[in-house]
């Protein structure tokens, strides 16, 4: 059976409260964010020490780490940034087996300078394309030189968007150090979206024995509201990707509240992915119990 899992990030506390709190919701796996409340966790203060304690304080939590977030922009525009995100990357790949996991989990970039989540017309030429495949090679030797396994997740404003795009990637990148966080929502746009199943298929014919880790959000129309959306997860100085619903036409709200086919997601992730991790998103810790009860529920009925 899959295992329900949650970012822990949407529990912005100490170390080992966060642990806790998380366990008092019977979860059994976490995405570990490196974000808590007393600890200092930024660039250049990832230790061994710190990562120790880290990931024992989860296990006598009962909550084995199986991927840890690195979301960053890997190909912003700007040099100096573009690096220091690196770094910071780079180091916690270098960090993840002392964590627990090799899984180190990044979306593919844009050239927006301004956000992570916006289109730019660079994403789409050749050569935002080499940039960008040029540093997805770097940081997945870097992940295999250390153990680990750098994963990405497909985003359509980014510069891997489409199964295709994904499809090229992993044919121009052909390592070992490099794997799939599957979101089917992420592939979703106003062309595909009233076509829900046949997309979810055509996702899973291409990728599935890419997939090591899965998510669980939703997708819908957006409405009105085009703009780029975050919500307010009760932590002022949460990750950009914890408070981020969508932009333009498509929203992502928490799982359930939108028009995925879970079944069929479920059902398809299940048919090679029988064991996999599957992380809960997109929503505050107030949202924690009815998501849990929704996802699980699905697992129940699909028998998975």
């Amino acid at each position: 059976m899959m295992q329900t899992g949650i970012f822990s990030g949407y529990f912005p506390y100490e170390l080992e409260k966060t642990a806790k709190v998380i366990r008092s919701h019977n979860f059994n796996t976490v995405q570990l964010d490196m974000h808590f409340k007393d600890m200092d966790l930024s660039a250049g203060q990832i230790t061994r020490a710190k990562c120790d304690l880290i990931r024992d304080t989860f296990r006598d939590n009962h909550l084995p780490i199986c991927a840890i977030s690195a979301y960053t922009n890997i190909v912003h525009p700007d040099s100096g940034e573009r690096q220091s995100r690196n770094a910071l990357l780079k180091e916690i790949l270098a960090n993840a087996r002392h964590l627990g996991t090799p899984y180190v989990i990044s979306e593919t970039g844009t050239f927006n300078p301004d956000s992570d989540w916006v289109h730019h017309p660079k994403n789409k030429t050749e050569e935002g394309w080499a940039d960008c495949r040029a540093v997805i090679a770097e940081l997945a030797q870097h992940a295999y030189d250390h153990g680990a396994v750098f994963l990405l997740e497909t985003y359509v404003n980014n510069v891997v968007g489409s199964v295709e795009e994904t499809l090229r990637m992993f044919a121009e990148v052909d390592h070992p150090g490099l794997g799939l966080l599957m979101d089917p929502t992420n592939y979703f746009e106003a062309h595909n979206i009233d076509k829900m199943d046949a997309t979810l298929n055509h996702v899973f014919d291409a990728l599935s024995d890419k997939i090591c880790i899965a998510h669980a959000k939703d997708v819908k129309r957006s409405g009105d509201d085009k703009t780029e959306k975050h919500f307010d997860i009760g932590d002022d100085s949460a990750a950009e990707s914890h408070t981020f619903r969508g932009v333009g036409e498509i929203e992502l709200p928490a799982p359930g509240l939108g028009e995925l086919n879970y079944d069929l997601y479920l059902q398809r992730l299940a048919r090679k992915h029988p064991n996999i991790p599957i992380i809960i998103e997109h929503l505050d810790e107030s949202d924690v119990p009815r998501a849990k009860r929704f996802l699980e529920g699905k697992l129940r009925t699909n028998g998975v």
